[in-house]
């Protein structure tokens, strides 16, 4: 059966369930049991571990490991050596099999180098920015950065800053329309 993704010659997969026009670069690994959408670019040294996840047209740049538990949605960008984990309480040789869950919500971006706890979800169209520390879920359309990762403001599906006007309404450079909802934390926005 011909396939109709690409793997480079130095990258080991041994999964078959790959999405058409998938490109998996060189060095990568992606174990059995790992499901890849249609679109995807995984690029040189991500490993992906059995049970992964992974929606269509994510992008998984340079030395990134995807642990078992990961659900990756749709248009995901991951950046350069970001990482994930799936065990809290991690220990040499003693596997508790109980790994977190941890979900990226459809169009949600994650900076290089940034951290990612597990038994947390990144919101859609969240942006954790570059050498973040995230050890809480992300809301929708939210701006995360620092040392634990904090809400600096929020941001359209098109990365820009929201602006708000009196009435909590904002919209994006592609006319997207959003609403703020303020509550007693943080507030959340919706795509309206």
């Amino acid at each position: 059966m011909e396939k109709n993704y690409f793997v480079h010659p130095n990258a080991l997969v041994e999964s078959d369930d790959i999405g058409a026009k998938t490109r998996i670069w060189a060095f990568a690994h992606v174990l059995k049991n790992v499901k890849i959408g249609e679109d995807c670019n995984l690029c040189d040294y991500v490993f992906v571990e059995s049970g992964v996840t992974i929606g269509n047209r994510v992008t998984i740049k340079n030395g990134i490991s995807l642990w078992e538990g990961l659900e990756v949605e749709d248009d995901v960008f991951l950046g350069p050596n970001a990482v994930f984990t799936n065990d809290m309480f991690p220990r040499s040789k003693r596997h508790s099999g109980n790994f977190l869950g941890t979900k990226l919500q459809k169009g949600a971006s994650v900076g290089a180098n940034a951290t990612i706890l597990c038994g947390i979800t990144l919101g859609k169209y969240c942006l954790v920015g570059a050498g973040s520390v995230v050890t809480k879920s992300v809301p929708d359309f939210a701006l995360v950065t620092g040392n634990p990762a904090k809400i600096k403001y929020w941001v359209a599906k098109t990365g820009e800053k929201l602006i708000f006007d009196k009435s909590n309404k904002a919209a994006d450079s592609e006319g997207n329309k959003y609403e703020f909802i303020p509550d007693d934390k943080f507030g959340s926005v919706k795509e309206i």
